[in-house]
């Protein structure tokens, strides 16, 4: 094939990678009308240029790091706000639960804020979230460290050291991405080992993740020491990702949009 069809090609797998944010080796083939050894090929060559991540039977969009916070607040905000209802929901009166930072999960403190369970507890690294939760009455508790300027939260290996002190009933952890294997990641081994100890700590540790973050991939694994108790989303993803899921030991919790 003259090179200038086959770099005009690369150049549009780009382009759908890009806009679609996962692609498969199938779609590629029957849509150029080549092989999928080349389009392996082509899906190959462009991972090795860092343009995309090559996975089982495709490629996905190379994230370089997560977002900022107001462009993920802003993303599926609507699928946030119903995640973050249906795990409010779920924090009984009296009990201890565990935010962590993100778009996501402060749309489960703003759930809590307009519904405060009575005696509840919330540790959390957010600061915003905290003034939040506080002035909505709830008992807050807010883990030292230093502040990340994008989260205005508190991140680090002080977080970490302090988490296995508290007695923590509820954990709702948020992702970087998830990859059609069942990977749960986030951007850096820090974030990663943070997420994993966040979920040890709590008798039920839940993931939570808007469609938005389906087919990204982060660079870190989230491995706790256990299968988290589930992953709340605001759709169910495709089915071959829930069998991957499954097989982790992870359910998917779809939340209602009422």
């Amino acid at each position: 094939m003259p090179r200038p069809i086959a770099a005009r090609r690369l150049h549009e797998i780009i382009d759908s990678v890009e806009a679609a944010k996962s692609v498969s080796v199938e779609e590629l083939a029957e849509r150029f009308g080549v092989s999928r050894e080349t389009i392996r090929r082509d899906l190959k060559a462009l991972a090795a240029q860092g343009r995309l991540d090559v996975v089982h039977g495709g490629a996905l969009k190379r994230e370089i790091g997560d977002p900022p916070f107001a462009e993920r607040a802003r993303e599926n905000a609507e699928g946030k706000a119903a995640i973050g209802r249906a795990a409010a929901a779920m924090v009984e009166p009296g009990m201890v639960a565990l935010l962590d930072s993100g778009a996501t999960t402060h749309e489960i403190a703003v759930a809590l804020a307009a519904r405060p369970p009575k005696d509840a507890t919330v540790i959390l690294t957010s600061l915003a979230d905290a003034l939040l939760l506080v002035r909505a009455g709830l008992k807050v508790v807010v883990l030292g460290g230093e502040v990340d300027p994008d989260d205005g939260a508190t991140v680090g290996l002080d977080v970490i050291s302090a988490l296995p002190r508290y007695r923590i009933d509820l954990a709702f952890i948020g992702i970087g991405g998830l990859t059609p294997e069942g990977d749960v990641t986030v951007f850096s081994r820090v974030a990663a080992e943070t997420r994993a100890v966040m979920l040890d700590s709590a008798r039920q540790g839940f993931l939570v993740a808007d469609r938005s973050k389906f087919g990204r991939a982060g660079s870190a694994r989230i491995a706790p020491s256990r299968p988290p108790s589930g992953l709340i989303v605001d759709v169910a993803p495709p089915a071959r990702w829930k069998a991957a899921l499954k097989a982790n030991g992870i359910k998917c919790i779809v939340a209602s949009n009422a």
